[in-house]
């Protein structure tokens, strides 16, 4: 079998014949700079996929670039730390690294974890064909199923609030990370808090504009949002950095935040439908599928982000044809709240 970094140098060496940069390699084989940049360096075994479009690019077979079919084991490292002792967990390739993705006891609209070996050749494919959206979007699960349909890959969604998102693309353990910190007063909100925690190479693509409101009681008695903030209510809170929290700030004018904090918007409706909580910031869908009363309070532009670099990965051009698409932008404004107008703008962070 052909050693790893003799069959890496090959690449390097018949791209460098050719001619190509590793960025004109990459967008003819439809994967990511860095993920070149690890085949070479590597520190990423290629998936039968990438091979097959590495060769073709380079004029060459797979046998001739790689060797032996059977690729060298790739090592893979935890995104995070597993919150208990199981090795549960998806596998993804994320910026020439494959990490395995700690799977949630109760996921969120995503598959089952892997049941294949770290070190495998199938481990390898999967990781390959894996895109990661890190997001607390509740209709997520509408697009990692039309993704699928679409491609035959999948999704992995991460919940995570806007902060905490971009934290994690921030770090280079998802490809994408949703927000929803933009509003008709604040309009650059969005921008605004890529250019602060990450930098300027980066791009935005709006999947929506969706209501974020005042969630009550079926039966309250409060018809306005002046009313209710005229009232002695019991709030449920949301962490710092997250859209809905932004929100609550804002209607609170300065008192202090709630003691009691919610990890999502549909945390926010738990807490409400189970009477410790009299009010809550959340989405519209949240709040309508929980079957309570909803006082709209702004429309939020809902922007998923990612790096510059990762133009011209295979993953990425499906993920913003799904996001084109008139099947998902149909399924998505039948939703309580969503505006599917803008779906599949990009726009440049500088």
């Amino acid at each position: 079998m052909t050693n790893q970094n003799e069959s890496s140098n090959r690449v390097r060496n018949l791209r460098e014949a050719k001619g190509l940069t590793q960025t004109e390699l990459a967008e003819r084989a439809g994967i990511s700079r860095s993920a070149v940049t690890a085949i070479e360096g590597a520190k990423l075994a290629p998936s039968v996929a990438t091979a097959l479009s590495l060769a073709a690019v380079l004029g060459c077979s797979v046998e001739e670039l790689f060797g032996s079919p059977e690729s060298p084991k790739a090592t893979a490292s935890w995104a995070w730390e597993p919150p208990t002792n199981s090795n549960r967990c998806w596998h993804a390739e994320v910026f020439g690294k494959v990490l395995k993705l700690p799977a949630a006891v109760t996921p969120m609209w995503s598959a089952l974890p892997d049941d294949v070996d770290a070190g495998s050749q199938k481990a390898s494919i999967v990781a390959d064909e894996t895109l990661v959206l890190a997001t607390c979007d509740p209709a997520a699960g509408i697009l990692a199923s039309q993704f699928h349909a679409a491609t035959g890959m999948r999704m992995i969604v991460i919940p995570r609030s806007s902060g905490q998102s971009l934290e994690l693309l921030k770090h280079g353990v998802v490809h994408l990370a949703g927000l929803h910190l933009a509003t008709a007063e604040h309009p650059e909100g969005n921008a605004d808090a890529v250019r602060t925690g990450l930098g300027n190479d980066y791009n935005l693509i709006r999947l929506s504009n969706w209501q974020e409101g005042i969630s009550l009681p079926a039966g309250s008695a409060h018809r306005s949002v002046r009313s209710v903030l005229g009232a002695r209510l019991k709030w449920i809170g949301r962490e710092e950095g997250s859209g809905a929290r932004q929100c609550l700030d804002q209607l609170l004018h300065g008192r202090r935040a709630p003691r009691c904090v919610a990890r999502n918007h549909m945390g926010v409706a738990t807490a409400i439908q189970s009477g410790w909580a009299d009010a809550g910031v959340c989405v519209q869908l949240v709040s309508a599928e929980a079957g309570l009363r909803f006082l709209p309070v702004q429309q939020e532009a809902y922007d998923v982000c990612y790096a510059k670099s990762f133009r011209g990965d295979r993953r990425l051009t499906a993920f913003i044809n799904v996001v084109r698409s008139v099947a998902y932008r149909s399924l998505l404004s039948d939703l309580p709240g969503y505006d599917t107008a803008d779906a599949g703008r990009i726009s440049n962070v500088n």
